[in-house]
């Protein structure tokens, strides 16, 4: 089964102006990365697909998805003291969230059997009625909600993005039918995912975060991924495995401070590779979330897809 990408360059049109860690360069030096593999001519190109209200509203609040169109079409600005958007970036977004559920489509059919979607903007951080953390829809949240609709019975999420994912973990706090894993760096932007956050009433045992001290290197961030990660997705059994692939705890990464290699995250995508392939028919979805080491960005990204193409 092929391994299905999604680009746009509608994508680079969320402008978030000079300076700004999350900008239009990290996209072309992923999709440059990628032209220059053995394997890209094979990869399937999915159809561009915007995502409709109702999609995005299964996770954000109404109110929430009109303000942002408005304060998006009056030419952008800040939403918060992170989060720049401009006159196309609602447009960009709307892209993004569609592109999760294209892929669910795309795997239904058997065109593909797993797939990584190349973003912008990034979704993890956003909450059901506020942009947050470079944030605007939560990309993988709404594919979730998707799928569960399309009768997926357990969707599991692991979230490798350096900072916590405490959009998509408030969304699904309460709700067993969506496992959230993350590790990420703690202390460290935004300030949640303790262990002893598990969920609560329906989804009570359905969280699952790993909280890693600035420093951790390889060893040790592969061993609670060999131990908790991969043993809890395997009693949790998942129907689809979604990814939040940040590529910022990459010792490169100007944000935070852990320590992974390029090779670590080809560990990471082959022990999710490999369990899938037993628990769900290979079917993984992977999102590009945070990263902003170019080169370490890209070539990462590479070491993900590679894996996937396997």
């Amino acid at each position: 089964m092929a391994t299905a990408t999604f680009y746009d360059p509608l994508f680079l049109e969320h402008d978030t102006g000079p300076g700004h860690p999350e900008r239009a360069a990290r996209l072309e030096a992923i999709v440059a990365c990628l032209q220059r593999t053995s394997y890209h001519a094979s990869l399937v190109k999915l159809p561009k697909r915007e995502a409709t209200l109702a999609e995005i509203g299964l996770v954000h609040d109404s109110q929430y998805i009109a303000q942002l169109e408005s304060f998006c079409n009056q030419g952008g600005g800040y939403l918060d003291g992170d989060t720049p958007v401009s006159q196309n970036s609602y447009a960009a977004a709307v892209l993004a969230a569609g592109a999760g559920p294209g892929a669910v489509d795309a795997i239904q059919k058997g065109d593909a059997s797993n797939a990584f979607l190349m973003l912008r903007p990034p979704g993890h951080h956003s909450l059901r009625n506020r942009a947050m953390g470079f944030c605007l829809f939560n990309n993988v949240a709404i594919t979730a909600s998707y799928a569960r609709s399309r009768g997926f019975e357990r969707v599991a999420i692991v979230d490798w993005d350096v900072h916590h994912g405490n959009g998509t973990e408030s969304i699904f706090y309460n709700d067993s039918s969506v496992y959230f894993i993350s590790l990420h760096q703690y202390p460290c932007y935004p300030g949640t995912g303790a262990r002893k956050d598990r969920g609560a009433g329906a989804g009570s045992g359905y969280t699952l975060n790993i909280p890693l001290a600035p420093g951790t290197g390889p060893a040790e961030y592969e061993r609670h991924f060999a131990e908790e990660v991969l043993p809890a997705l395997e009693e949790y059994a998942p129907d689809l495995i979604l990814v939040s692939a940040g590529f910022d705890a990459h010792k490169s990464d100007p944000l935070a401070s852990l320590e992974l290699t390029t090779e670590s995250f080809a560990r990471l995508t082959e022990g999710l590779r490999t369990l899938s392939g037993s628990l769900c028919a290979g079917r993984i979805i992977s999102f590009l979330e945070g990263g902003y080491h170019l080169q370490a960005l890209a070539e990462s990204v590479e070491a993900h897809v590679a894996v996937l193409a396997t």
